[in-house]
Order: C-alpha cells, then structure tokens, then sequence
C-alpha cells in the first residue's frame, strides 16, 4: 500500500504549482514564509506539503517583507547608535527573522565544497548536523564581509541595502534552482521546492527585484542584479562541478553570499557618487 507521504509527493509533482499558487495566494505564501521566517503563522500548516512548490513565486515578496521590516528597524536606530552597531544589529535581525536558516546552509556548504573530498563524501559531509573548521571559516568570513560593508554605508545607504539584500538571496535561490539539478539522488528538502516551472518563476523573480531596486536608482538597480547573476552563476559553476547540483544547503548559501555581494555592490556605488 503506498503511504500518505508517498502519495502526498506524487500529487505535488503533477500539479501545476503556478495555478497552484495562484488559486490559493493566501495558502502558498503563508507556507513560504513559515518556511523562510520565524514568523507564528499557524494558518493551514498541516497542508504545507501541498504547498511547498506554489510558495516559490512568493519568495521575493517575503524577501521584501524581511526587507522592510529590518529597514524600519534599522532607520530608526541609526538615529541613536553608531554606524557599527547599527550594522551588527542589521545583521542580527536579518539573520534572526529566517532563524539563521541560510547560515546553516552557508556552513554545511562550506564543509562539504571546501572539503577537497569526491562528491559522495561531500554530499555525506553536508548532511552532518555537525558544523566542521571549513564551515566555521565560511560563516567567519561571510558575516566579516557583511559587518565591513554595512558599516561603511551612510544612513541612507544602509537602510537601501538591508531593504535589498533579502530580496535579492530570496531571488538567487529561484535562479539556482533553474540552472542548477538537485544533486541528491534520494529524497531532501532541497527537491521538495523543485519543478519544472521553476525557471518562469526565476524570471519573475528577478523582474521584481529590479522593479523594487528602481525605486532607489537605475545605478542601484542595474549594479544588484550584476551582483546577483555574478554570484549565482560562479557558485552554481563550482557546485555542479563539485557536487553535480545543489541541495537545501547549497540554496542557503547561495543566498547568503547574493546578500553579501548586493552589499558590496551598494558599497561600491556609494563611493562613486560621494
């Protein structure tokens, strides 16, 4: 007899999750951000399987949601603290709002890309919850790269890249997964996101985060999405080399790694209009 589970996975791989999505918006977006965010919404959980896939098209409008919340945060302490704290306690509340979902992701990806071993074992190596020297040396790095260039920023500019940042990790992880197969040959969570729609959702995706980047300069908008194609293409070059695809964890750090380099890029444009 086939269980539940089993046949819970069929039905979602012969849906269309795009009619899905949009015959059920509230259902689907609930799912993606109880999957993105620590947000309490309680709403329908038990049907988050069915919904897994449909919530894709909404992870560059949570990413908007994480982006203002953390900017209106942020606008108001810039005001009362130094730029240094205020760039640490952007990143804490980046970090915190996703549960430090993608950290987790970026340090397991550091084990496993960083290992020097064959893909199997780097595959194996990911799957521990243990997080090893590479991946402590990965999160080091990243969250030094995020500290310099926030703090670097004026007012302004901070408030700018905390508000894109989100959006553009939640935007790199729908382009990932169009260019990238899923590496694992068993099931994980990775493939529960993974259709055959997915690169029309990537396009959406993208067109948003430039629609949103607009709103700030055309300089701003045209630099984040170099930043984000740069940043997927390189990583998704050295993960179907040394993995064959991507996984969860790989999806994670793609999108910690965007967010850094829309940072950058924000920093970079910063210094040429001063």
């Amino acid at each position: 007899m086939v269980s539940s589970e089993s046949s819970e996975k069929v039905k979602i791989k012969n849906e269309k999750f795009l009619k899905l999505a949009f015959q059920n918006p509230l259902a689907s977006l609930l799912t993606g951000v109880r999957f993105l965010t620590i947000v309490p919404v309680s709403w329908k959980s038990e049907e988050d399987g069915r919904f897994f896939q449909a919530s894709l098209i909404w992870f560059p409008l949570i990413g908007l949601l994480i982006g203002v919340v953390t900017a209106l945060l942020v606008s108001f302490f810039v005001t009362v603290l130094p730029s240094a704290l205020t760039a640490v306690f952007a990143m804490v509340l980046l970090a915190g709002i996703s549960g430090c979902l993608h950290l987790d992701g970026l340090a397991d990806s550091g084990d496993g890309l960083l290992s020097g071993r064959p893909r199997e074992s780097a595959l194996e190596i990911m799957r521990d919850s243990r997080t090893g020297a590479m991946g402590v040396i990965a999160l080091v790095f990243l969250l030094l790269g995020k500290y310099g260039a926030l703090s670097s920023l004026s007012s302004t500019a901070l408030i700018c890249a905390v508000l894109l940042m989100p959006i553009a990790g939640r935007t790199a992880i729908l382009l990932t997964m169009a260019i990238l197969p899923y590496a694992r040959s068993g099931e994980g969570l990775g493939r529960l996101f993974y259709s055959s729609e997915s690169r029309k959702v990537a396009v959406a995706g993208l067109m948003f985060c430039a629609f949103i980047s607009l709103f700030f300069s055309f300089k701003i908008a045209c630099t984040v999405l170099v930043a984000i194609l740069v940043t997927v293409c390189c990583f998704s070059f050295w993960c179907h080399k040394k993995l064959g695809g991507a996984t969860g964890d790989t999806l994670g750090a793609v999108c910690e790694l965007t967010e850094l380099a829309v940072a950058t890029s924000i920093v970079l444009v910063s210094l040429q209009t001063s």
